[in-house]
């Protein structure tokens, strides 16, 4: 009877054990990612609209992963579906930090770039 009992606390505490999920490479690439966009709009890369947008694909990320750990477990395939939603986030932090709009004064503006005019030359008579 004893090893009865024994074995049954030895279960209640293992089960909330097993059914905690634990999501350690998608949260630190989440923090990564976040991360690159702190330093975009510290450097000037990004401007506020951009470093916005891309706020909010964060958040769709952490909305995703807080679906999948709801009923306390991250299924394989629901893995797959975050990750490859942080696939796509990453490349649009990418392609918004490497366009070429730059807010450098933080102003909230985007900075347009300064070309010289052009200068045309009249013929000579």
């Amino acid at each position: 009877m004893k090893q009865l009992t024994a074995f049954a606390v030895l279960a209640a505490l293992s089960i909330p054990a097993l059914a905690q999920v634990a999501t350690p490479r998608i949260d630190q690439r989440q923090a990564n990612q976040q991360q690159r966009i702190d330093q975009g709009v510290q450097s000037g890369a990004l401007t506020t609209r951009e470093a916005t947008r891309l706020e909010k694909g964060q958040t769709h990320v952490d909305n995703m992963e807080t679906r999948a750990e709801a009923d306390g477990a991250v299924t394989r395939r629901e893995r797959a579906r975050i990750e490859h939603a942080q696939d796509v986030q990453s490349r649009h932090i990418y392609r918004e930090k490497h366009d070429r709009q730059h807010d450098l004064n933080h102003d909230g503006r985007m900075d347009r770039p300064q070309h010289p005019r052009p200068q045309h030359s009249r013929p000579h008579r």
